[in-house]
């Protein structure tokens, strides 16, 4: 099986993009973050063409997350158990499948803001409830490979992102940030890391002050899978070429690059 994560930044403005990359990869299934549209307004036909069921939640043209998949969508969840609300609202964050026998979360970690903004203790609440909720799926049945995969919205380590000094006293570098996602690293690891073992390797790159091209991005997005999960990963990799400007005319790329890997059979 190979299996993706991709935070498309609207997903009806890039879905020529997205499914192009998906035929061209050969990819199973895709994790979608920031699909920026209601369910009703999702562009199922275009996957549907391909081959590729559709679960998605969204309730504006903020947030939104989905899975596309071609081996099977069972047991469909919108949101996890305790998953925090915000403005009296649990928002698009989290949604979660099994497909082919892999149970896949596509998650949309809150941004955080700034560290004056209640956005940041809704982003360490929102990341405290996941870290609870993942270690319970993971005692109830270890034997299940499960799969936490997204736009986390951290930087785990000063490598990457570009320039730690010019996102000192900022969200994403955050020692509490860091915490929490080394908590819930305990129990479910970094799978592409150690095929991506190279610092500066990153998989966002702001549109503003051509970051990408002068290589001034940030790793956020990850693949933290259960034990089980881990143990049948045999490649990972950061697919860059995917933020590259396509051609002339074309609509731009999302500011994150595709994250995928391969799963030996259970």
């Amino acid at each position: 099986m190979r299996l993706a994560t991709w935070n498309v930044n609207s997903i009806r403005t890039r879905v020529d993009r997205v499914t192009d990359w998906l035929e061209r990869a050969d990819v199973d299934v895709l994790a979608m973050q920031e699909t920026k549209c209601k369910d009703d307004q999702f562009p199922t036909m275009p996957f549907a063409a391909l081959g590729y069921e559709i679960a998605h939640v969204g309730h504006s043209q903020w947030n939104g997350v989905a899975i596309a998949s071609r081996v099977g969508l069972e047991n469909i969840e919108v949101g996890f158990s305790g998953q925090p609300q915000w403005s009296e609202a649990v928002e698009a964050r989290a949604i979660g499948a099994t497909c082919g026998g892999v149970r896949v979360w596509s998650l949309y970690i809150p941004n955080g803001r700034t560290l004056a903004d209640p956005h940041y203790a809704y982003k360490l609440d929102w990341l405290a409830a996941l870290r609870n909720s993942a270690s319970g799926w993971l005692a109830d049945d270890p034997t299940t490979p499960v799969a936490l995969v997204g736009d986390w919205n951290i930087a785990p380590t000063d490598d990457d992102v570009w320039d730690i000094e010019v996102f000192r006293d900022s969200t994403h570098v955050t020692e509490p940030e860091r915490a929490a996602f080394r908590a819930i690293e305990a129990e479910f690891a970094d799978v592409v890391r150690p095929f991506t073992p190279e610092p500066k390797t990153f998989t966002y790159w702001d549109y503003t002050q051509l970051r990408f091209p002068k290589k001034q991005g940030m790793r956020i997005d990850f693949i933290l899978g259960s034990p089980e999960f881990a143990s049948r990963v045999t490649h990972a990799e950061i697919v860059r070429d995917e933020r590259k400007p396509g051609k002339k005319g074309t609509k731009a790329p999302s500011d994150h690059a595709p994250v995928l890997v391969d799963l030996s059979d259970g």
